[in-house]
């Protein structure tokens, strides 16, 4: 039995949780951190050592903007609020996506969250901002030919925002939606993926161990017999 060491997880299912409640979508992401909270203590106690995050994609741009400033205000929230608690957990906090067009307040309060647990250990958790999976590919691509590089599989996952990350033994992906929507195409390649209809905030560590016991018991051949 091998034990994973890195789930990915699609948070899907925030906004219609808010909506089914008679609430707003924002109310169902606000609920949606404590889920994040459940979901790290479970990793934490399951010894996983690596935990990534869809946190926001280059596709929800297209959400109304207050929805988006929203999200970006309970991301800076958590940082403020947590940060301490991460440091204390020995969690180290990894960002990958462009955050070219991520709020100058917020990208500061990322980077010092990123320089405050960088020499943490026990988990790391990778935060997916304004990330998408072919806009990663595109730019290793670039990369890798303004470096003149050799273009192999070798040299890409050197390149992207995951490099020195190993890739995820398992995706969850929660809110009852059977669909990758651009995340770690490349790094996926023999993930198992477990489809949960239950939306995020409903989501609870129970689940999450029960993800965990049936990844132990799956033969992974990686292509052989």
């Amino acid at each position: 039995m091998i034990e994973p060491k890195h789930v990915a997880i699609i948070m899907d299912g925030n906004g219609r949780w808010g909506l089914k409640k008679k609430k707003t979508r924002n109310y169902g992401h606000l609920r949606g951190i404590k889920t994040v909270q459940k979901i790290i203590e479970a990793s934490l106690k399951k010894k996983l050592k690596f935990l990534t995050l869809f946190t926001f994609s280059t596709e929800n741009w297209r959400r109304p903007k207050r929805e988006i400033n929203f999200l970006f205000k309970l991301l800076e929230n958590y940082i403020d609020k947590e940060l301490q608690k991460l440091i204390e957990q020995n969690i180290k906090i990894k960002i990958i996506g462009n955050l070219n067009k991520i709020p100058s307040n917020l990208i500061k309060k990322l980077h010092k969250v990123e320089e405050s647990t960088k020499k943490n250990f026990k988990l790391q958790i990778n935060v997916a901002l304004n990330y998408g999976s072919r806009q990663e590919i595109v730019l290793t691509l670039k990369k890798l030919n303004k470096k003149m590089s050799q273009i192999s599989e070798k040299t890409i996952s050197q390149n992207l925002y995951t490099k020195n990350i190993p890739d995820p033994d398992i995706l969850i992906r929660t809110g009852n939606t059977n669909r990758l929507s651009n995340f770690l195409l490349w790094q996926l390649q023999y993930s198992e993926i477990f489809f949960e209809k239950k939306l995020w905030p409903d989501f609870n560590q129970r689940d999450f161990y029960k993800i965990l016991e049936k990844y132990n018991k799956i033969k992974r051949n990686f292509g052989g017999i």
